[in-house]
Order: C-alpha cells, then sequence, then structure tokens
C-alpha cells in the first residue's frame, strides 16, 4: 500500500499525447500534468513549440513564455511528414488516454491521426480539439487570442469609454479555453470509467471567451442592452471601480448597502448613506457622476496603503493598484503559497513559478519538473514507442500498485 504520507496524485496512470503548442492547449496538458499525468509534448526537431522563440523575456533556461505552460512534461521530437515518425506519433495515441491538439480543423485527420481513425484502435481515447474559431464554418479562421477579443466582443467592453479599446493584459481567451478543455477531459475521463469508451471534445476561443462574458452577454440576451466600455466602473454596482485618493489610486468593492454604509463613516461623510440619491445601490447607479467626486473628496486625506488598511478594518473590500510581484508577495503574506520551486532531471533547483492554484486535503505534493529543453526525452520515449509489448506508462511518476490505466493492456473499467 502506499503510505498516507505520499497520497495518490489524481490523474496519476494517465497518459496525455500533447500535440498542441503555443497557450490554450499546452496550458490544459501542463494542468493534466501538474494533476499527475504522464505528458509526452510532441515537437517539430529543430525548432519546437513557437513560444521556445518568443523572447525576451528569458530565464537561465528559456523563453518565460514558453515554460509558463510547460512544466512536467516529456518533450519527443517527430517530423511529422517523415513516414517512421509518423507511425511513431500514431504508436504514441494508440497508447494515450488522452490526445490534444490545436491542428487546423481536420490537419491531423489528413495524418491518419484523427479521431475516427485512432478511436477503432483505441476504443477508450479522449481526443481534445482546439481551435479559435470551431471545425464548421470558421474552421480555416487563425486562431488568435487578440483577434478573438476584438471579434467576441470582450475588447467593446474593455477600456476607457472616451479612448481606445483595449485587450487585457493577458492573453485571457488562451487562458479560458484551456480551463474549458481540461473540464471537458477530465469530465470525459470520469464518464470513460462508467461507459468504458471515450470521446471526442471540441473547444473554440470564440465560444469559451463568449462563455466568459456572464453579465455581459445576459445583459444583451435578456435585456437587449449592448455593454459599452465603462474604464474601471462597473455597470450594476457603484462604487465599485478605481478611487483617487491622497496617493495612488484605490480600487474599492462596495457589493451592497450596509459596506456603503461602512465606507461613507470611515470617510468621514456618514450622511452620504442616507441620502436619498445614494441610499440604495440603484439610486447609487443612477447617480454614479454626483457620488464620486464626493467620496474622492473624503478619501483626500490620506494614500492608498492607509485606506486599504482603514476600510479592511471595517469590513470594506479596497486594495491599491500592485504590480504582478507586489501580488505575489502579498499572496505569500497571506500564506497562499503561489509559487513553486522547479528542478531540472538531476534534481537541482533552476527557478520559480505560479503553482497550480488548487489546494488539496490530505496534501497532494506539487509536481516541480522544470520544463523540457527540446527533444529532451526523444531516445527514451522512442526505445518505448518502438516495443509492442510495453504498452504501460513507465514514467517516474507511476505508482506500481496502483489500478490499471487505459493504457496498460490489461485494465478494466467499474
Amino acid at each position: 500500500m502506499r503510505p498516507e504520507a505520499e497520497p495518490r496524485a489524481p490523474l496519476e496512470g494517465i497518459l496525455v499525447a500533447d500535440f498542441s503548442r503555443v497557450l490554450a492547449g499546452p496550458l490544459a496538458t501542463m494542468t493534466l500534468a501538474d494533476l499527475g499525468a504522464r505528458v509526452i509534448k510532441v515537437e517539430r526537431p529543430e525548432t519546437g513549440d513557437d513560444t521556445r522563440n518568443w523572447a525576451p523575456p528569458s530565464s537561465k533556461t528559456g523563453a518565460t513564455y514558453f515554460e509558463s505552460v510547460n512544466r512536467n512534461k516529456e518533450s519527443v521530437t517527430l517530423d511529422l511528414t517523415d513516414p517512421d515518425d509518423l507511425e511513431l506519433a500514431r504508436e504514441l495515441a494508440r497508447r494515450a488516454d488522452v490526445l490534444v491538439e490545436n491542428f487546423k480543423p481536420g490537419g491531423l485527420s489528413k495524418l491518419g491521426l484523427g479521431y475516427e481513425s485512432l478511436a477503432e484502435e483505441n476504443p477508450g481515447l479522449v481526443y481534445a480539439s482546439i481551435s479559435g474559431f470551431g471545425s464548421a464554418l470558421g474552421r480555416d479562421l487563425p486562431g488568435y487570442d487578440f483577434i478573438v477579443q476584438a471579434l467576441g466582443g470582450l475588447m467593446s467592453i474593455t477600456g476607457d469609454p472616451q479612448g481606445d479599446a483595449y485587450k487585457v493584459g493577458v492573453a485571457l481567451v488562451d487562458v479560458l479555453t484551456a480551463k474549458d478543455a481540461t473540464i471537458g477531459i477530465l469530465a470525459a475521463l470520469a464518464d470513460r470509467v462508467a461507459s468504458g469508451r471515450g470521446r471526442r471534445i471540441e473547444v473554440n476561443l470564440l465560444s469559451s471567451l463568449q462563455g466568459a462574458l456572464a453579465n455581459q452577454g445576459q445583459a444583451y440576451l435578456g435585456a437587449g442592452v449592448v455593454p459599452k466600455r465603462l474604464g474601471n466602473d462597473h455597470p450594476s454596482i457603484v462604487p465599485y471601480q478605481l478611487l483617487a485618493t491622497g496617493g495612488e489610486q484605490l480600487a474599492v468593492a462596495v457589493g451592497n448597502d450596509v459596506q456603503f454604509a461602512r465606507f461613507c463613516r470611515a470617510i468621514g461623510n456618514p450622511g452620504l448613506s442616507a441620502d436619498p440619491r445614494f441610499n440604495t445601490n440603484s439610486a447609487r447607479v443612477k447617480h454614479r457622476r454626483e457620488l464620486i467626486p464626493l467620496l474622492e473628496a473624503g478619501l483626500a486625506g490620506a494614500g492608498a496603503d492607509e485606506w486599504q488598511e482603514n476600510l479592511e478594518a471595517v469590513g470594506v473590500p479596497a486594495g491599491r493598484v500592485a504590480t504582478i510581484g507586489e501580488g505575489i508577495a502579498y499572496a505569500e503574506s497571506l500564506g497562499l503559497a503561489p509559487t513553486i520551486q522547479v528542478h531540472d532531471a538531476g534534481g537541482s533547483v533552476i527557478g520559480r513559478q505560479i503553482r497550480h492554484p488548487i489546494t488539496w486535503t490530505p496534501a497532494l505534493p506539487p509536481r516541480t519538473q522544470a520544463p523540457p529543453a527540446l527533444g529532451e526525452h526523444t531516445e527514451d520515449v522512442v526505445d518505448w514507442l518502438m516495443h509492442p509489448q510495453s504498452k504501460t506508462c513507465t514514467d517516474t511518476h507511476k505508482d506500481p500498485a496502483r489500478t490499471p490505466s487505459h493504457s496498460d493492456p490489461g485494465a478494466t473499467t467499474s
């Protein structure tokens, strides 16, 4: 039995064939790797994943863009135009529990790596396809996060109302799509336990963006309201925005009338919460332009740091605008342990990364293998693939006592 001090990773024994590149696919497969799966990343010889060359910035081991979504993986280089390498790729797919790809829709099918052909030999395969605009009429459109933010409506609600539309400061649509893909993969794996069969799932950037528009999307569908850019203002809550102080700006999120009354007392103007223009949230939304100067006048006597402390003390959500580094430090001060140290194959620490955000009870030790060098594992993986009798997942994270996974020839499902 496994000692209680060493809990089994949830996806231990699951083999993932990663035919994806750039961000959405690799983030999904890194999530699976963080949760214990063995992920074999298939890359082009010589160049590899595009993001290996997306620098600066770079760490001492490579482009930080690539590193951000490729830890805990093995890298194998295969030329899919070469018949021998293509057969190795097919063998990997035949053994896999999960295959993730973000080729142009239909691209892998032309190579004999489409779902229909693979499912005949590997009926338990969960096959996840990621695209920009789906596999129907949008199949030929290139899927770039920036373009999807524009076409999908996100940029229309982001930015100064009197200025330009803006993209979000990270490739948010790719990140959302990665999370949707991961959810679909995990659901398909759970379904496979009962059915014994895998299935194909498709996600695309445009649908993931629209699925994340939440209240803004429903404002249009349910009320016919076309949301517009409000800068940092909220369309339905006031004050829920950046406010000027005697120093830096302060983010304030007053979610109800009780919090508003506390806020008014804290800034020395308790009468505002009784004013009929401001005593309910609906009234505050209606009279937003009259209210904000009054609130900022009360905040002028101190800076954002002091106001954050004072408002937190009375239960009003507030915070200064921090840098990413300051945000990480703040999370550390709260005991959230936002980062992990990653190690090379020899066990030496070579850097830090943001850890997977789930916290487990009982504790699940994080997997901390640094992102692989291009082709680092080619020799070992090819040797494994060329021996048909060796069907099992043989990486160092495998628990010999576990129940066999789909990739084991004698696996059973219940």
